[in-house]
């Protein structure tokens, strides 16, 4: 009792931001040291602490979507290695096993390491990041065909590749003979390790700074406001039972489309997210495993309390999650989750749509939902090198109370990423950008416009490349809001040197793309708010001299018909008129 009255809100607060800026310092380790760029440009990783039961202190993120797996990681190493007393200091373990502590896919590779201070574990520090390769039937790891999980790559199930500081030789020898860039690979593990090293560090730095027992209890009192802060803001939202459904479009070997489905009930304190009665596990690759559901609930959860909240395991203490065995919410072994953000998101964007209409000031309408991601491999034109560019896409968001959509962002469960510049595509993959441009197809109406996608075109030099990509609601749209039209698909095609086109896909595996070829990729116009006949004249004015709207489009969508050359308003349509019950202007 002595000791806890010693931590004064001044200590612990300094002691909050330390441990904040461990995450931060750990995030730019990793970021700085690794060799693929879907890690150092695009930020496809997280990197964080623990305590000693695996609660998560502090988190670095680039993909928000890795919120809630590092302690899931560390979880499951307290449980194979700590409680049997089987762990030392320097171990370091390696995991990417989907149905526990990873979460989401192969390709993502966590490392965790125990912090000791005067012989005992007072932390843990881990982070998980996309490795380009991981071995499996397909360059790049992922894939929008695998049936089983064996097809996918290497499994790590929660194994040492350190003991007391010293190398497992022989699993590194394993990771090198299995992956198609070893180089890549192993070389962003030492970076991934340098930023467990570099936690370590400054965790130990901080113990000797303030005592082993200041710093728990500091971590005991900080766990214990962050539950209590939000319970509070849960009680803020008003009781009820909230549903919404949805439709994933397919598996990507043929099968769908897949119902999915959330009851969200508020009560008191409580936030329980209810998914029972969505679809069954299903045999593409499209599965996501509890963990990934579990990320996915937290993002959500956080937009819907208190985003701005630093993130830690209490904050998360009242949350609960219900979900059926062996569904497309809660896979098991050993079905397929290559591309597990397809379902994934549809875990974040139910609960957004159930609590949108109660809580119109935080959430919009929906968004592009997918990452869109692709896989692009051939061989380089000019070094004659074999490459593989891998990366997610930028789309448009929903627009909501008050606000247009935002244009060309990444999807929600992306996070604090990037793309990859045009000049390290170009340079290191040695295609032509030929195009990188909103798409501005005047999707998703209403009195606040959905954010415009993006349009990629990325053409060929030279023979034998391929493309394999994965385009979620490419059948069903990014809905509206209050009125709101729905937004657009999500879509790539293959354009031909001959000038024919082939598509548009949402999913293909492996399309062989050849000199002259280029594929263009067309990303999603975020759902519209409120009826478009309340959008001012101003505005449709506006939108059509920035071309995110056609003529027609503002007669037809907007009741706005406007003179090509002078853009003056020459009338507005009977429909408007009624609606806004105003003269002719």
């Amino acid at each position: 009792m002595e000791k806890d009255k010693r931590v004064d809100l001044f200590t612990l607060d300094i002691i909050k931001d330390s441990l904040h800026a461990i995450g931060e310092e750990m995030f730019i380790s990793v970021a700085r040291s690794s060799k693929s760029p879907v890690i150092y440009e695009v930020l496809d990783f997280a990197s964080g602490l623990t305590d000693a039961e695996g609660r998560l202190l502090t988190q670095g993120n680039g993909v928000t979507g890795f919120i809630g797996m590092l302690s899931s990681m560390v979880k499951e190493v307290i449980d194979k290695f700590v409680k049997p007393g089987n762990i030392k200091e320097g171990d370091i373990i390696i995991i990417n096993d989907p149905y526990g502590g990873g979460g989401s896919h192969l390709s993502d590779v966590g490392l965790v390491m125990p912090i000791y201070y005067e012989g005992n574990i007072v932390a843990f520090s881990a982070n998980k990041a996309h490795w380009t390769e991981v071995g499996g039937k397909d360059p790049g790891s992922w894939t929008v065909d695998s049936t089983e999980i064996y097809q996918e790559g290497l499994q790590f199930p929660c194994v040492k590749i350190c003991n007391e500081g010293v190398m497992n030789e022989a699993l590194i020898d394993v990771i090198k003979a299995n992956v198609r860039f070893p180089d890549l690979s192993i070389g962003d593990m030492w970076a991934q390790i340098s930023g467990l090293k570099t936690g370590e560090k400054r965790v130990v730095e901080l113990c000797d700074k303030f005592e082993k027992e200041i710093v728990l209890l500091a971590i005991e009192r900080l766990l214990k406001n962050s539950e209590e802060l939000s319970r509070k803001q849960i009680m803020a939202l008003p009781d009820g039972e909230y549903e919404a459904e949805d439709w994933i479009d397919d598996d990507g070997v043929g099968n769908g489309p897949f119902k999915v489905k959330v009851r969200v009930t508020i009560k008191g304190d409580e936030f329980i997210a209810d998914f029972r009665g969505s679809q069954l596990q299903v045999p593409g690759p499209i599965n996501v495993s509890f963990t990934g559901l579990l990320s996915a609930v937290r993002v959500i959860f956080l937009a819907a309390t208190n985003p701005s909240q630093d993130v830690n395991d209490g904050v998360f203490s009242p949350l609960k999650i219900i979900v059926d065995d062996a569904s497309i919410f809660n896979a098991e072994r050993p079905a397929a989750v290559s591309t597990y953000w397809e379902t994934m998101l549809y875990g974040i964007d139910l609960i957004w749509k159930a609590l949108a209409p109660i809580l119109p000031d935080r959430l919009t309408a929906g968004h592009l939902l997918s990452v869109c991601g692709f896989v692009l491999a051939g061989t380089h034109p000019d070094t004659k090198e074999p490459y593989i560019a891998v990366g997610p896409s930028l789309g448009g968001w929903g627009a909501g109370k008050g606000k247009d959509g935002e244009n060309a962002q990444f999807c929600v469960a992306d996070g604090e990423t990037f793309n990859i510049p045009v000049e390290v595509l170009e340079t290191r993959y040695g295609f032509f950008v030929e195009e990188y441009s909103l798409r501005a197809d005047g999707a998703g109406a209403g009195e606040y416009r959905g954010g415009s996608g993006v349009v990629r075109t990325y053409r060929m030099q030279n023979d034998g490349n391929f493309f394999t990509g994965t385009f979620g609601r490419f059948k069903f749209l990014p809905w509206g809001m209050a009125e709101g039209r729905d937004g657009s698909r999500n879509e790539f095609e293959i354009l031909k040197a001959d000038g024919t086109i082939d598509g548009p896909f949402g999913k293909y595996a492996r399309y062989p793309i050849n000199k002259g070829d280029a594929v263009k990729m067309s990303t999603a116009t975020g759902g519209g708010y409120g009826n478009p006949f309340n959008r001012t004249v101003e505005k449709v004015i506006l939108d059509v001299k920035n071309n995110f709207i056609t003529l027609d489009q503002a007669k037809e969508d907007y009741g706005v018909i406007i003179d090509p050359i002078s853009f003056a308003v020459l009338d507005v349509t009977e429909a408007r008129r009624h609606n806004e019950n105003i003269d002719i202007i």
